[in-house]
């Protein structure tokens, strides 16, 4: 039986590989001949036969991990992998981080604004 996610698919050049998004979060991706998984518990799913930490910067990242080709050759496994996909992504909508504030303008944009700008070299206002 195939898992099918519920919403917004997006497929996506990553890693120098493909990344589908599910409602705008990773879920799952092929990276070489690698999934790349978005998982809830890392340490759970790096349990499993033949997955490894996502550490493409060199650093691990937490919530990614690779599975490698063995580990998703029979349907069932690869089911169970995009299944894990669906929820690792579902999870990280539910806790994206809120949009910055937006910042009040530097004083020099309100001088400007506002008709005071001085000259930059001399310090003169300009003459009316």
């Amino acid at each position: 039986m195939r898992a099918g996610p519920q919403g917004l698919v997006e497929e996506r050049k990553m890693f120098g590989g493909i990344a589908l998004l599910l409602d705008g979060s990773i879920a799952w991706g092929v990276l070489g001949s690698d999934l790349v998984i978005r998982v809830t518990d890392t340490a759970t799913a790096l349990g499993r036969s033949h997955a490894r930490p996502f550490d493409f910067t060199g650093r691990p990242s937490r919530g990614l991990v690779y599975v490698a080709p063995p580990g998703y050759a029979a349907e069932a496994d690869l089911d169970a992998w995009v299944a894990l996909g669906i929820a690792g992504a579902r999870a990280a909508v539910r806790t994206k981080r809120a949009k910055p504030r937006a910042r009040a303008p530097k004083a020099r944009v309100q001088a400007r604004q506002s008709g005071r700008t001085r000259s930059a070299r001399t310090g003169a206002r300009p003459a009316d």
